[in-house]
C-alpha cells in the first residue's frame, strides 16, 4: 500500500466504526497562542478533554500535520543522521471523548492491524503500565499471547496533558524489524534504543486527573487519544527498512538525485544531506502554506532555520543555490491530495523559500570559508565559544549551523562558551541603559508591591477628577512638585491611555486649586499602572491633592481613527494577500498608522489599491465599532485574531467591526466607522525579510496627504511647462532623452577603456604564470570592468590587476582566469594590495574589488600586487 493508501484505510475504518473523520489543525494552532506548533493529533481536542469546551462528537478520527522542531522539541541535529527523526510528519489518531474506552480503542487497533493492514500477529509486541492488569487482560482477550505482552513503567507507558490535568496510563503496539535492522546484542529486547523494536501505535487511556498535590483522581468520563505516525508505518508496511525509503520520500529523493547526480545509497555523507533536504523540504512547504514566513524569532525563527539548514546541506551535493523550491512539485505530488493548501499557496511557498535561500547563500559562502580557515589553526579538536560567537556577531552566521559543520569535521562544540560570550554581550547592553530607567524600575516595582494599581476611566471618559498619590521627580519619589519641573504623576484613577499595544499614550492637562500641569505622553510600566509624563506650567501640588484629568480629546479621536483603520487594514491584508498575512508590529499615533505584517512578496499597485478600496468602503458603510469583555478561551472561539507574541489575561477586549474584522484589543477606537472619514496608504516597504510595512494616514491627515501631492504635481507640471494631465507625457520624452545621451556616453567610455587597454604594457611572467598590474586614471566602475574583461580575454591564463583614481578615490580591480583559482583567490589579492593603500577590499576567488581614498603609495601597491604572487610561487 501507498502512504496515501494507508491514510485512507485508517479514516475509512474508523468511519465504519462510528467516528466523524475530522479535518486536521494548522501546523499554527487555532486558538492556542502558547503553542510554538501543533505537534500532536489531541491538540485541536484539548480542550475537549481538559472540559473547558463542550462538542456534540462523541468519536473523531483524524490524519493530522505535526512539527516537532524549536521549543523542547529542538532535535534537528538528529534529522537526517536516523531512520526515523522528521521536523514534519502526519499523525493518525482517533479519539474518543468520553464515549468508549480502554476494550473499544484496544480491539479497534488490533482489528486495523491485523484484519485491514495486514501485519503478522508474531511481528507485534504490546507495553501496557506496569500497573494497567486491564489492558493486560484486553490484549489477551483480543488475541495477543501473554509472553509478547511487557509492563513498562511511568517513564514509557504513562501519559500526561502537563504536571496536572488529564492523564493516564497508555499501550503501545511494537513491531518487530528482525535482527538484521538491530544493535545485534544479546540484551537487544522490547525497550532498546535501536530501531529494531519500532513504535506504531500508542494508545493514551485518559483516567485520571492529577491535582496539583500529584494526586491522582479518577474522571467521571474517561477518553482515548491514539497517535500512529504514518512514515513509519508506511515504511513498515512497505518493507523498508527507513521512512526515506518509502513512497511518501521517493519523489522527494529522485528530483534530489536529479539535480545532483549523487544516488541515495551510495555515499553515507550524500545520504545524511539528502535526508535532512527531504524532511526538510516538507516542512517548510506546510509551514508556509498555513502562514509562517522566515523571520528571527519564533516560528518565522524555526522556519528560517529549517531552510537555511537545507540550503547547507545542498552544498554536501554540489547543487547551486538557490535550488529548494525544484522541490516542491514532489511535495504537492505527494501530498496535495489531502492537503490542498499546497496547491492554493504554491506561489507563495515558491518565492518565500527561494527569497530565503538566495539571501543566505552569500551569508553560508562566507561563513564557511572563514570557518574552515579558522580551524586549520586550533591546536584542540573544539570549536571555542569565543569563534562561534564572532561568526554569528560578526558576519551574522547561525550558530546552530557552526555547531553542525562542527560536529561533521569531528570537532566538539563550546556551547557554554558560547554562552557566555552571549551573555556578556547581554551585560554590556543591559549596562549601557540609563541609570534612570534602573531607579524607576525598582520605585514602579515598590509601588506596585504595595498592592497599589490605578483604575482606567478613558474607555468611557475624557476627564475624570482624581487625587495625586506619587510624585517622582529623577527617579525618587517627592511629596510636591513646584512650576518649571518634570515629573512624573501618578493619580488614583485615570482617562488617560498609557503607551501599549502599539497606541501612542494621551496627552492633555492635570489641574488643582493654583496648579496646572501639562501631561506630555502617558506610560504604562506595568499592566496596572499609569504614569503621567508632566511638565509643571503653574504653581505647585502635594501627594493626596485632588485634581481634575482632561485629555487632549481631539488627539484621542485621531488616535482612534487611526488605531480603528489598522483592525480594517489587518483584515483587508488577509482578504487581498491571503490568510498567511499576520500583525508583526504596529505604531498608531495622531497624524499617522504604522502597521507591520507578515508577507514575502512586494504586493501588486493594484493590491494596494484594492486594499485602500476595502477599507475606504467599510468606513462608508458606517459599520458599528462593537467592544466586549469576555473571557479568552470564548473570545477565541469567536474566532479572533490573537496575536502569538501577546500574553492575554483571563478576560480581555475583543474589538468587532461588523462581520468584517474581529480581534483582541486594549486600545482606544471610533464608535463607528464612519469616524474615519478617509483611508489612504503613503507607503509600503519592506523593512525584514518576510516583514513589510504599510504607512498610512486618515480624517484631515489624509487631506492633507492628498493636497500635498496635488501641490507637488502642480511644481512638476509647471517646471516642464505642461498641464497636469500631460505631465507624464512630457516626463517620459524627456526620460527617453536622458538615456539616449546615458547611452551615448557609455559608447565613448568603452571607446576609452579599450584604447587604455591597448595602452598597458604587456603581461610580466612570473613562473610561468602571466601577471598583468597596471595603474590607469579615470576609470569609472564600468569601464574598470570593461577593460578587466578585455584584459582577461587577451591574457587567455593569468592574473590581472587595474588600480584606477577617479577623484579623491581609488578603485582596485583583481581578476583570476579560472584554470588558477585553486592556486589564487582574487579576494585576497585584492585586500592585500588595498590595505598598502589604506582601504580595503575582498570578493570571489576570480573577481574582487577593492578601494581606498587618494594616496602616494600607489607605486608600493604595484610592488606588493607582484610580490603577493611571486610569494605563492614558492
Amino acid at each position: 500500500m501507498t502512504g496515501t493508501e494507508i491514510r485512507k484505510k485508517f479514516l475509512k475504518y474508523f468511519k465504519s466504526q462510528k467516528h466523524t473523520v475530522m479535518p486536521g489543525s494548522p501546523l499554527v494552532p487555532d486558538g492556542d497562542p502558547s503553542l510554538l506548533f501543533t505537534n500532536a493529533g489531541m491538540v485541536q481536542f484539548k480542550k475537549i478533554f481538559t472540559g473547558e469546551e463542550k462538542w456534540d462528537i462523541k468519536r473523531a478520527t483524524t490524519s493530522q500535520k505535526c512539527m516537532r522542531a524549536g521549543g523542547k522539541h529542538n532535535d534537528f541535529e538528529n534529522v537526517g543522521m536516523t531512520a526515523r527523526h522528521h521536523t514534519f510528519f502526519e499523525m493518525l489518531g482517533n479519539f474518543s471523548f468520553g464515549d468508549y474506552f480502554k476494550k473499544d480503542a484496544i480491539s479497534f487497533a488490533w482489528e486495523l492491524m491485523i484484519g485491514h493492514l495486514n501485519l503478522l500477529s508474531q511481528r507485534l509486541w504490546i507495553t501496557v503500565f506496569k500497573d494497567d492488569d486491564e489492558a493486560l487482560h484486553l490484549w489477551k482477550k483480543v488475541g495477543v499471547r501473554a509472553e509478547k505482552i511487557i509492563r513498562m513503567g511511568e517513564k514509557d507507558n504513562f501519559w500526561s496533558m502537563g504536571e496536572t490535568g488529564p492523564c493516564g496510563p497508555c499501550s503501545e503496539i511494537i513491531v518487530d524489524q528482525g535482527e538484521g535492522v538491530g544493535c545485534g546484542k544479546p540484551t537487544c529486547a522490547v525497550g532498546c534504543e535501536c530501531d529494531r523494536f519500532l513504535e506504531l501505535w500508542n494508545l493514551v487511556f485518559m483516567q485520571y486527573d492529577r491535582s496539583p498535590d500529584g494526586k491522582l483522581n479518577p474522571l467521571p468520563k474517561p477518553s482515548i487519544d491514539t497517535g500512529m505516525g504514518l512514515e513509519r508505518m508506511t515504511a513498515v508496511l512497505q518493507g523498508v527498512k527507513s521512512n526515506y525509503e518509502s513512497d511518501l520520500f521517493t519523489g522527494i529523493i529522485n528530483t534530489l538525485e536529479d539535480l545532483s547526480g549523487k544516488r541515495y545509497g551510495k555515499s553515507e555523507v550524500s545520504d545524511i544531506a539528502i535526508r535532512v533536504i527531504a524532511d526538510h523540504i516538507r516542512s517548510m512547504v506546510f509551514l508556509i502554506a498555513d502562514g509562517v514566513v522566515p523571520s528571527n524569532e519564533g516560528r518565522g525563527y524555526v522556519l528560517r532555520r529549517i531552510i537555511r539548514r537545507a540550503s547547507r546541506y545542498g552544498r554536501y551535493l554540489e547543487i547551486a543555490p538557490p535550488f529548494l523550491i525544484n522541490l516542491i512539485p514532489s511535495v504537492e505530488a505527494a501530498l496535495s491530495d489531502q492537503y490542498p493548501e499546497i496547491s492554493k499557496r504554491r506561489e507563495v511557498i515558491a518565492s518565500s523559500i527561494n527569497s530565503e535561500e538566495d539571501k543566505f547563500s552569500e551569508t553560508l559562502g562566507k561563513g564557511v570559508h572563514i570557518f574552515l580557515e579558522e580551524i586549520k589553526g586550533l591546536k584542540t579538536k573544539e570549536i571555542p565559544g569565543e569563534l562561534a560567537f564572532k561568526l554569528y556577531d560578526t558576519y551574522g552566521f547561525p550558530l546552530d549551523i557552526t555547531e553542525d559543520m562542527a560536529r561533521e569535521k569531528g570537532f566538539a562544540f563550546d556551547k557554554q562558551g558560547v554562552e557566555r560570550a552571549l551573555e556578556e554581550q547581554r551585560l554590556r547592553s543591559r549596562q549601557a541603559q540609563k541609570q534612570d530607567n534602573d531607579t524607576l524600575v525598582s520605585v514602579y516595582g515598590e509601588i506596585l508591591e504595595r498592592g497599589f494599581s490605578v483604575e482606567f476611566l478613558g474607555y468611557q471618559q475624557v476627564e475624570a477628577a482624581a487625587k495625586i498619590l506619587y510624585i517622582l521627580k529623577d527617579g525618587s519619589l517627592q511629596k510636591i512638585c513646584r512650576k518649571g519641573e518634570d515629573v512624573q504623576i501618578i493619580t488614583n484613577v485615570t482617562p488617560f491611555y498609557g503607551e501599549s499595544g502599539g497606541q501612542a499614550g494621551d496627552t492633555g492637562y492635570i489641574t488643582g486649586r493654583g496648579f496646572s500641569a501639562e501631561v506630555v505622553d502617558t506610560i504604562r510600566p506595568q499592566i496596572n499602572l499609569f504614569v503621567h509624563l508632566c511638565r509643571v506650567t503653574e504653581g505647585e501640588a502635594s501627594t493626596g491633592d485632588l485634581v481634575m484629568l482632561t485629555i487632549d480629546a481631539l488627539r484621542r479621536s485621531k488616535i482612534a481613527c487611526n488605531h480603528t483603520a489598522t483592525h480594517l487594514l489587518h483584515a483587508s491584508l488577509r482578504r487581498v494577500l491571503g490568510d498567511h498575512v499576520k500583525q508583526s508590529g504596529s505604531r498608531v499615533g495622531p497624524e499617522v498608522l504604522r502597521f507591520d505584517y507578515s508577507h514575502y512578496n512586494l504586493p501588486s499597485r493594484e493590491d494596494i489599491t484594492e486594499i485602500e478600496n476595502i477599507i475606504n468602503s467599510k468606513i462608508r458603510q458606517n459599520l458599528v465599532v462593537n467592544t466586549q469583555v469576555l473571557p479568552y478561551s470564548e473570545a477565541l472561539r469567536t474566532g479572533a485574531v490573537a496575536l502569538f507574541e501577546e500574553k492575554y489575561g483571563d478576560k480581555v477586549r475583543m474589538i468587532k467591526i461588523g462581520d468584517f474584522s474581529k480581534e483582541l484589543c486594549g486600545g482606544t477606537h471610533v464608535k463607528m466607522t464612519g469616524d474615519i472619514g478617509v483611508f489612504k496608504i503613503t507607503s509600503e516597504d519592506g523593512i525584514s525579510a518576510g516583514v513589510r510595512r504599510i504607512q498610512a494616514v486618515t480624517g484631515i491627515s489624509a487631506i492633507d496627504y492628498t493636497r500635498k501631492i496635488e501641490n507637488t504635481l502642480r511644481r512638476i507640471s509647471t517646471m516642464l511647462q505642461s498641464s497636469d494631465e500631460d505631465v507624464v507625457e512630457r516626463l517620459q520624452k524627456l526620460y527617453e532623452k536622458i538615456k539616449f545621451l546615458e547611452k551615448e556616453m557609455d559608447s565613448l567610455k568603452a571607446r576609452l577603456a579599450k584604447q587604455a587597454a591597448s595602452g598597458i604594457a604587456e603581461a610580466v611572467d612570473i613562473n610561468g604564470v602571466k601577471v598583468v598590474v597596471s595603474v590607469v586614471d579615470g576609470l569609472d566602475e564600468q569601464s574598470l570592468l570593461q577593460m578587466g574583461d578585455r584584459l582577461k580575454g587577451s591574457v587567455k591564463s593569468g592574473l590581472i590587476m587595474i588600480v584606477s583614481t577617479v577623484g579623491p578615490s581609488i578603485s582596485i580591480l583583481s581578476m583570476v582566469t579560472e584554470d588558477l583559482k585553486d592556486k589564487f583567490n582574487a579576494g585576497e589579492w585584492v585586500r592585500t594590495v588595498a590595505q598598502v593603500l589604506g582601504g580595503k577590499g575582498g570578493g570571489k576567488q576570480t573577481m574582487a574589488r577593492g578601494s581606498a581614498l587618494k594616496s602616494d603609495k600607489i607605486d608600493d601597491a604595484v610592488k606588493e600586487a607582484y610580490k603577493w604572487v611571486q610569494e605563492r610561487m614558492k
